[in-house]
């Protein structure tokens, strides 16, 4: 593979850019959303909303915002835009545009619409095949990738020379990639994450400490396991860094925008203010009020997530709600 292209601008869809061209055999195409932010990239080399500070080889990157074009040039398409865009963002690709190509997601959310993961609302309504499909997960954040400190990634598809190819594609010095065929429980448990995440900086604010935050962490991962056990009962370690790795680095890092959304949330900013003042989006808005409405399928038990789904989209009650959830943690 001498060729990519990159699906969406902000800092994740970015950092990523940049682990692909420390790959000195790699051209990268990027679809970005509009003209002025595809002309700075192109004559500049650094996105001008998201780590400003990167600076990115022109001579083997291209930013475009003909999405048609793009995909048409290229045979591996990696798509890195919120999860309540997607829907939008592809209606106008067909299914034949998309036969044969290998497909990578490093969204970290649900289509809100089909409460589908990316893969699977891939496979349903784009017909990919699942061998065709790929996803990338941590624990990994965008500014830590931009300082070049040592990062792991984890990429899983069911396509063992897929798998082998993209793990190769995006190593590099400060990069290191573990494999996987878990495209499901990894996919699923990067949303989840988020939510939890939010759950941290909730109450953070509202004054409860470390040892609660040990508790609710400890939890939390709990209810991942649990939740992916449930929707693909395969065998796996959930205590491998795709799943409690990530969800440990976005509940603790100060880079976390989840994590920085619970925390308005708790100093009692609203949900629209909390909203409005983040720059970039928190995934685990959309995703908690969509694996809110898949948990009535399941009934598993998730504390946690009814927490956070109450907060956001039921009482509003920050206190009171994280009141009741103290007594149901353990």
């Amino acid at each position: 593979m001498n060729r990519i292209l990159v699906v969406g601008s902000g800092s994740w869809g970015t950092a990523l850019v940049k682990i692909l061209l420390e790959n000195k055999s790699l051209f990268v195409d990027w679809w970005v959303r509009d003209d002025k932010m595809a002309k700075t990239i192109n004559a500049k080399g650094q996105n001008p909303r998201y780590l400003r500070s990167v600076q990115l080889d022109t001579s083997r990157l291209r930013a475009d915002t003909n999405i048609e074009q793009l995909i048409l040039d290229n045979d591996c398409i990696l798509l890195v835009t919120p999860s309540a865009f997607i829907a939008d963002l592809l209606k106008d690709i067909s299914s034949d545009q998309l036969k044969s190509k290998k497909i990578i997601s490093a969204i970290k959310g649900v289509e809100p619409n089909s409460l589908k993961i990316v893969g699977e609302y891939l496979f349903e309504y784009k017909d990919v095949k699942e061998s065709d499909f790929g996803v990338i997960t941590g624990p990994c954040h965008a500014e830590e990738v931009a300082q070049e400190k040592l990062s792991y990634l984890t990429f899983a598809s069911t396509n063992e020379k897929f798998v082998d190819e993209i793990c190769s594609l995006i190593s590099c010095e400060y990069i290191s990639v573990f494999p996987s065929a878990d495209i499901y429980g990894t996919e699923i448990a990067a949303v989840l994450k988020n939510v939890y995440s939010i759950a941290c900086g909730i109450c953070l604010s509202l004054g409860y400490g470390d040892n609660f935050q040990a508790v609710l962490v400890s939890n939390a991962i709990r209810e991942i396991k649990r939740f992916i056990a449930a929707v693909h009962p395969i065998d796996r370690d959930a205590d491998d860094s795709a799943y409690l790795g990530d969800l440990l680095v976005t509940a603790y890092s100060k880079y976390s925008r989840n994590r920085t959304f619970g925390t308005m949330l708790g100093k009692g900013y609203s949900i629209s203010s909390a909203l409005m003042e983040m720059e970039m989006i928190a995934e685990g808005y959309y995703a908690t009020e969509s694996i809110h409405k898949l948990n009535d399928d399941y009934h598993i038990h998730m504390p946690i997530l009814e927490f956070v789904y109450q907060v956001i989209y039921g009482t509003f009650d920050v206190e009171g709600e994280a009141k009741k959830l103290t007594l149901l943690l353990n």
